[in-house]
């Protein structure tokens, strides 16, 4: 089993739907995680509906900070484009995806965000 993170600053939209993804692709055979160096507490209503459209219920999942990662050695740790303002974990591979915030995008835009980080993730999840 391959455990991945996926980190944005507010753990609403981006790393989110990255987390999904990596379900959906790594089903059996990884363990995703997402969380937000400064987490909104609520995932974006949009992110909601644009992965329902996918078949996927995002409203089951927390906004939740680094601190409430469990102990583990990821094997790969993604930041979304936050920067600096995300902390390094502990990681066995490290990238930076500079995936725009979709957070005040239209419909039309969010989606193609979302669609962005779903090919991201497929890809990273053949590689595993």
């Amino acid at each position: 089993m391959k455990h991945i993170l996926f980190v944005c600053i507010e753990n609403s939209n981006r790393s989110q739907m990255a987390q999904a993804f990596a379900n959906i692709y790594g089903a059996g055979n990884v363990q995703a995680y997402s969380a937000g160096s400064c987490p909104s507490s609520k995932i974006n209503p949009k992110a909601i509906v644009a992965m329902n459209e996918l078949g996927y219920d995002l409203s089951t999942h927390n906004s939740k900070s680094l601190d409430e990662l469990p102990d583990v050695q990821f094997d790969y740790s993604i930041t979304m484009g936050c920067g600096d303002a995300c902390p390094l974990v502990r990681a066995t591979n490290r990238l930076d995806w500079n995936i725009p915030d979709p957070r005040d995008m239209n419909e039309n835009e969010f989606r193609q965000v979302r669609d962005l980080i779903g090919n991201k993730v497929k890809e990273i999840v053949s590689q595993l």
